[in-house]
Formats: C-alpha cells, sequence, structure tokens
C-alpha cells in the first residue's frame, strides 16, 4: 500500500507550476553540473521541492503566499526539521526563477558545491555514517544556504 506522502508527492508532480517545470527542465537527467535531483520528495513529514541526495540538499520555489508572516513561521519550523535531519534547504522565490534563473541556479550549485566539499567536513566523508541509509535528503545548518546566497 502506498503510504500518505508518497500520495501527495505524486499528485504535486502531475500538478507542477510554471516555475517548478521552468526549474525541473533545468535541474533534471544532471543538467546542472552533474547534479543528481528528484522532485516533489517526501523527506520526514514533508515533501521536498526538488532533492539532491548526493549533497544532501532541498530546493524550495515560494510563492507570493510564502510571504504572510503566518506561513513565513511554518516555513521557518520546516526548514529547521528538516535541518535536523541533516539537509540544507534552500528557497527562492518564483519570482527569482522566472526573472533570474542564473543566479538561482548558480546558488544551487554553490551550496551543492560546500555540500560536497570533503574539506567541509570533518571526517573527510560527504555523508555522515549514520545518515548514509536515510532514504530522503539531509540539510546542513541553515547558515550554509544563506551564506552562499550572498556569495553567490
Amino acid at each position: 500500500m502506498i503510504d500518505r506522502l508518497t500520495q501527495i508527492a505524486r499528485g504535486l508532480r502531475r500538478r507542477q507550476t510554471d516555475e517548478e517545470r521552468k526549474l525541473w527542465s533545468r535541474l533534471r537527467d544532471r543538467r546542472l553540473n552533474g547534479l543528481k535531483f528528484r522532485r516533489q520528495v517526501p523527506c520526514g513529514r514533508f515533501v521536498a521541492d526538488f532533492l539532491c541526495e548526493e549533497a544532501m540538499l532541498i530546493v524550495e520555489l515560494d510563492g507570493s503566499q510564502h510571504a504572510a508572516v503566518a506561513q513565513s513561521a511554518v516555513d521557518e519550523g520546516r526548514t529547521r526539521e528538516l535541518a535536523e535531519l541533516g539537509y540544507d534547504v534552500i528557497r527562492f522565490w518564483n519570482l527569482d526563477v522566472n526573472q533570474n534563473m542564473t543566479g538561482v541556479l548558480g546558488s544551487i550549485v554553490s551550496v551543492a558545491t560546500l555540500r560536497l566539499s570533503p574539506s567541509s567536513s570533518p571526517s573527510g566523508h560527504i555523508l555522515p555514517r549514520e545518515k548514509e541509509k536515510v532514504g530522503c535528503m539531509t540539510l546542513s545548518s541553515p547558515g550554509t544556504a544563506e551564506e552562499a546566497r550572498r556569495a553567490g
């Protein structure tokens, strides 16, 4: 039997927004620096928009409804919870995808590169050994993505 999150993810894949479709066309088939992304993937209690397991990176696209204070608080809680699973979550506005795709892709590459760099892991191992069997990606501290956005 298919669990509830898998059913939700399948529905989201069928009903992509225009911005999700545009970004997916640039992420799919390892088109972005050879990074393997999946879309609408169950992760913890949530469904991640785009997930790169190799880099333990989740990319979320937010529409105008995410600007509301209440939704912003929900998003922050979601990001914290995913970070506890070891993922780094980076968020972009739909407007960014429409008007600055190059900048969005550059930020994704910057964060993924930081996540994949052996020097960023004290053990020299890309994924923490206890996280290797996790079925969905893990995120680093929220500061990592923000630092990469500022640098990128």
